[in-house]
């Protein structure tokens, strides 16, 4: 078995590449085959009195266990296969192991959770990282094919020469995939402790594990094939309730293609709740606590002071009238829960008025589902300036991602993995029909829990609420709460607060599936944050080992110590993460945007001119990363407020063109593009030989595709 991904010697190098790919197609379906046997097994076991906590239990080690044992079979020393494979993954793995390597934690669980909070804007997403795949095959998969390099930053230093592209390169890349392996690290967590019920820090301990054993014994070799794994049970997982939830309410088996028909309903139900009753009695209630929060705001610590004044009276008037034992247990509770100082006290209060002046709006603050941006283009000026700018931040959402998307450098290393230019390009179409499994789906997941939570659920006595909403409410009151808020004893949608990340966790219990289901599909979110974060470490590691270590400091260093350093670094980069992670930072979402802004700005133009333009010069190149790498952080730094908070930086919000920093990226590739373009017209011309190479990948790879 250990030479499961092994090709046969004494084999012309097509024969070996077929056989090799039989090979696989057996494998896999045996392992597809039994992974539903297990779900089966499981969901048998469940009927018959299998405790939730087993079956987490069981999920967690044998998905883990699992990895853990391919990348055990698949551990190596030989460089070619630590870093690339071997070049010999056929296309259609490659693209399951692309799409693996794509759907994050954040895809794969916050996708329809920002569609059912944001509605139509939600799309940027979907079509900001679907479409960077049509740049990557338009643009990029096919030449740094040709290319043949090991990573972005070994591109960067053989296209343009010299250590500074190169270093640039490895800064910006390990930039990028540290921010963005922190985040699903922090998934791992999440998932873990909703598997198991154990701590969140030793829930990314135990993750953390899995991670290691698959990319340290293996590097890229035992990574593919475990992320060729990881998609297969990810996909299913995402598949099958969300396929229930479309037969439960339609009959119809394609969620797809009921989507407009169940978005047509909910858009009725907006309409109604934005004008019911009640729900004006909940908003009015709403309104008024925002009035008094700002009335408290205005002096906090007379404020706080008049708080803890009548707090405590009411406690000693309970305690001198011998009340009963439960009620003065609430006073004391609500004495203990006061602000400590006036600091704890404004921000107390700063971030319950937000939450307020939210839920005093129309929808519980949630935009109606199928208008396209917010204001009115025919309204009065500030609705044409909303309309306006709400617009413009759609579209340049979309860029960034597009852009960013195509210029991910662990994205990107999966390319070099396959045997030709022309299963290159095969490969990015197999990887674009992967992702679109999952992201076409992801609006109609979306709409129908929607539609189920304005009809099963609001409007419902607080007594026989579905038992779904009571036992999330226990395991996380952030993720969803509920309150009587107008003590009618019926629940209002402004009375619920839902966040985005349990939609897709919840989706089963909400369909009424087993809760063997829910398991798969927690199952599924840590695949997807495993698979995503094994190719980030790697892609650090190599940058620091390959790029760095071998390109820079030592170029006669052994194949050996080159692996064993790669292996040394991942596990402390892992670690690091894992402890960033483990510390819960604060606007972890917002980084893990901002890295699609900042590798685009820094490898998109340096990439497409090093391969589409000779002209195009080392220091330009450097230059240019430099720039659209320095305004794309500038602006973050200047607009965005965790960002001002950790810096310091106290001076007005000023925003460009009313552009939001997530979008940040807008400013630095074209600023990118324009450095590379005039620097390299005004510095020599890069060597013949340097010339002669992109003639060659551009034009004979086309030709011998």
């Amino acid at each position: 078995m250990a030479g499961m991904f092994e090709t046969k010697a004494g084999m012309s190098t097509g024969d070996s590449n077929r056989a090799f790919k039989q090979q696989l197609n057996k494998v896999y379906k045996w392992y597809t085959g039994g992974f539903f046997v297990f779900v089966i097994a499981l969901a048998i076991l469940e009927q018959l009195g299998l405790s939730r906590e087993w079956i987490g239990f069981i999920f967690l080690l044998a998905t883990i266990g699992l990895y853990a044992g391919i990348g055990i079979m698949s551990r190596t020393t030989d460089a070619a296969e630590y870093y690339v494979a071997g070049r010999r993954v056929p296309a259609v793995y490659n693209g399951m192991a692309t799409g693996a390597d794509w759907m994050s934690a954040a895809s794969f669980i916050g996708m329809a959770g920002t569609l059912y909070l944001t509605g139509y804007s939600g799309l940027a997403f979907i079509m900001g990282w679907t479409g960077g795949y049509c740049l990557v095959a338009l643009f990029l998969a096919p030449y740094l094919r040709k290319f043949g390099q090991f990573t972005i930053p070994d591109f960067l230093g053989e296209r343009y020469g010299g250590n500074l592209p190169r270093f640039i390169g490895i800064f910006a890349a390990i930039l990028c995939s540290f921010t963005y392996v922190v985040a699903q690290i922090y998934g791992v967590g999440l998932i873990t402790s909703r598997l198991t019920g154990v701590a969140f820090e030793l829930g990314v301990f135990l993750g953390l594990g899995g991670i290691l054993v698959c990319s340290f014994l293996g590097g890229m070799r035992a990574v593919t094939w475990t992320q060729v794994a990881q998609y297969i049970i990810l996909i299913v997982a995402y598949m099958i309730p969300v396929v229930w939830l479309s037969v439960k309410q339609t009959s119809v088996p394609v969620p797809q293609a009921i989507y407009g028909y169940q978005l047509e309903k909910v858009t009725a139900k907006e309409k109604l709740l934005a004008n019911d009753p009640k729900e004006l009695e909940v908003r009015e209630i709403f309104k008024k606590r925002s009035e008094d929060l700002a009335a408290k705001l205005k002096d906090p610590g007379a404020a706080l002071t008049a708080d803890k004044a009548a707090a405590e009276a009411k406690l000693a008037e309970l305690r001198a009238a011998n009340a009963p034992s439960a009620d003065i247990s609430a006073a004391e509770k609500a004495v203990s829960a006061l602000p400590k100082d006036e600091a704890a006290a404004k921000k107390a209060w700063t971030a319950a008025k937000a939450s307020a002046d939210t839920k005093a709006k129309p929808l519980n603050g949630m935009a109606p589902h199928a208008q396209q941006f917010a204001g009115d283009p025919n309204g009065d000026e500030k609705a044409k300036q909303t309309y306006d700018e709400s617009r413009r931040n759609f579209l340049a959402l979309i860029f960034c991602l597009m852009i960013g998307t195509a210029a991910l450098p662990h994205i990107l290393m999966r390319y070099y993995t396959v045997p030709s230019v022309k299963e290159a390009r095969q490969s990015v179409t197999w990887s674009l029909f992967f992702i679109f499994l999952l992201y076409f789906t992801a609006p109609a997941l979306a709409v129908l829990v929607k539609y189920e939570v304005f009809s099963m659920v609001v409007g419902t006595p607080f007594d026989q609420l579905p038992a779904w909403v009571a036992s999330w409410n226990k395991v996380d009151p952030s993720l969803l709460s509920i309150t009587d808020i107008n003590k009618d004893g019926i629940l209002q949608l402004n009375e619920m607060s839902i966040g985005g990340d349990i939609i897709v966790l919840a989706t089963a219990e909400i369909g009424g599936l087993p809760y063997v289901i829910s398991g798969l599909v927690a199952a599924g979110g840590l695949a997807a944050a495993l698979s995503t974060a094994d190719g980030l470490l790697l892609t650090i590691a190599n940058a620091l080992s390959h790029d760095l270590y071998y390109k820079m400091l030592d170029p006669n260093a052994s194949t050996a110590r080159r692996v064993t350093i790669s292996k040394v670094l991942l596990l402390v980069v892992a670690l690091a993460a894992a402890y960033v992670a483990a510390q819960k930072p604060a606007d972890i979402l917002f980084l893990v945007s901002a890295a699609f802004s900042f590798a685009a700005a820094a490898f998109f133009p340096a990439l497409v001119l090093g391969i589409f333009w000779k002209r195009a010069t080392g220091i330009a190149a450097s230059l240019g990363m430099v720039a659209g790498l320095g305004v794309t952080f500038y602006y973050m730094l200047m607009t965005q407020p965790w960002l001002r908070g950790v810096f310091g930086v106290t001076s007005p919000v000023e925003l460009w063109w009313g552009i939001l920093p997530i979008s940040a990226g807008v400013f630095g590739v074209p600023l990118g593009f324009a450095v590379i373009i005039l620097v390299s017209l005004v510095t020599p011309a890069p060597s013949r030989k340097v010339q002669e190479l992109v003639e060659h990948v551009r034009y004979p790879s086309l030709r011998s595709a």
